[in-house]
C-alpha cells in the first residue's frame, strides 16, 4: 500500500518515524509537520532555482530528491524570508505561520540533537509569529441545556450519550469516538456508591481517568439498556452480533466504531435543531463549554487541568480569560456604566 510519506526525503521520513514512534504524535499533527516541511522545502528548490516560481505549479514540486547537503545549507536568513513568502504570496495567517515555523524548529532541534547534523540548532533563536489568543467559543449553561432537549436523531439515545459526555467531561472528539466498551468501570467507594469511571486516550498516547457524574452514567446505562424500537442503539436486536465484534462503545448503523465525520454531522444536526447552527461551533466547542462551565462554577484551575488532559497549566489558563471577560462584560451592562455625574449636578 502506498504510504503518504513515500515521496518524502529520507531525512523528513525519520523526523516523521521519530515524531509517531518515540513522541507519539498523532496522526492528524505528524501530517500537519509534513505538510509545512513539504512547503519550505518547495519554496528552498524555489529559491535555489530547481523549480519553478510559478504558483499554478506549485504543489506538483517534488522534494524526494532534497539531501542532506540541502538540510544543512538551511539558515536562519532563509527561513524567515519563507514565513514572509507564505504571508505575502501564499496568504497564510498568522497561526498558519506560527504553526510552520514551530514545525521548523522542531525539525532543526531534532536534526541537531538526535541526527547531529548541526552542532548547534540553526533555528534556536528562530522568532515564532504569535498567534493571536482568542477566546475559545462556547455554550452558555442556558444553551447547553436547550441542546440537550434537542436531540431527536435516529439514534437518540446513542446521540444524546455522546453530547452528554461531550458537555459534561470536556473530551476532545478523537476521545470520544475512541472509547471503548472496557474503558468505562465501576468500584465501590468510601460510601459504599458505585462510582463510574472512564478511561480515555489523549494526545500523544496519555491515558487519563474521567470520573463520570451522574448525569453521564444514566445517560451511558440508557444507551446500553436493550431497546427493540431503536435500530442504532448498541445493544438493539440489529446490531447485538455485529457489536460483538465491536469493541466500541459508540457504533454507527453497521456495527462499526462511529467515525469522527460522523460524530461532526450529529452535532451539527443537534445545534441547528435548537436554532445554533450559525455560531460556528463543534464538538470541540462543546469541550470548550465543558471546561468553561466548569471554571465558572468553581473549579480550579489545576483540577480543570488534569480533567481536559492539558499537558502545560498555560493551555488551561485560557478559561481563565474567559470568566475575565465576562466579568468586564457585566461592567458594561450595568445600567450606570455611562452615567457622568458632573453633568447631573446643580448648576
Amino acid at each position: 500500500m502506498k504510504n503518504q510519506y513515500d515521496n518524502a526525503p529520507q531525512i523528513i521520513k525519520d523526523y516523521i518515524y521519530y515524531q509517531q514512534i518515540v513522541k507519539g504524535r498523532s496522526e492528524l499533527t505528524v501530517k500537519n509537520y509534513y505538510a509545512d516541511l513539504r512547503t519550505f522545502f518547495r519554496f528552498y528548490k524555489i529559491k535555489s532555482g530547481r523549480a519553478p516560481n510559478d504558483p499554478a505549479e506549485f504543489s506538483k514540486i517534488d522534494i524526494s530528491d532534497i539531501t542532506e547537503s540541502d538540510v544543512k545549507s538551511v539558515d536562519l536568513m532563509l527561513v524567515q524570508e519563507f514565513l514572509v513568502y507564505v504571508k505575502s504570496e501564499r496568504g497564510n495567517e498568522q497561526k498558519a505561520r506560527y504553526r510552520k515555523a514551530v514545525a521548523l524548529r522542531q525539525f532543526f532541534k531534532f536534526l541537531t540533537n538526535h541526527k547531529h547534523l548541526f552542532e548547534v540548532n540553526p533555528m534556536a533563536n528562530l522568532e515564532l509569529p504569535s498567534p493571536k489568543a482568542a477566546l475559545p467559543k462556547y455554550l452558555t449553561l442556558e444553551q447547553s441545556l436547550e441542546m440537550l432537549t434537542h436531540i431527536d436523531t435516529s439514534a437518540q439515545k446513542r446521540d444524546y450519550c455522546m453530547i452528554v459526555f461531550f458537555l459534561n467531561c470536556g473530551m476532545r472528539l478523537s476521545e470520544l469516538v475512541g472509547i471503548d466498551l472496557g474503558d468505562i468501570r465501576s468500584t465501590r467507594g468510601n460510601g459504599g456508591d458505585l462510582v463510574y469511571t472512564l478511561k480515555v486516550l489523549g494526545k500523544g498516547s496519555k491515558e487519563r481517568i474521567i470520573y463520570l457524574n451522574d448525569a453521564c452514567v444514566n445517560a451511558y446505562m440508557d444507551y446500553l439498556a436493550p431497546d427493540e424500537t431503536d435500530p442504532d442503539v448498541r445493544t438493539a436486536a440489529g446490531n447485538r452480533d455485529m457489536s460483538a465484534k465491536c469493541d466500541a462503545l459508540f457504533l454507527s448503523k453497521r456495527g462499526t466504531r462511529i467515525t469522527n465525520r460522523r460524530v461532526e454531522q450529529i452535532v451539527a444536526e443537534c445545534l441547528k435543531a435548537c436554532g445554533l447552527d450559525n455560531v460556528g461551533l463543534s464538538p470541540h466547542k462543546l469541550r470548550h463549554t465543558a471546561a468553561t462551565l466548569m471554571y465558572q462554577n468553581g473549579v480550579d484551575v489545576r483540577v480543570l487541568k488534569e480533567v481536559l488532559g492539558h499537558e502545560n497549566l498555560n493551555t488551561t489558563q485560557i478559561y481563565t480569560h474567559v470568566a475575565n471577560s465576562q466579568l468586564e462584560q457585566a461592567m458594561k451592562q450595568n445600567p450606570l456604566s455611562n452615567v457622568d455625574g458632573n453633568k447631573h449636578k446643580d448648576k
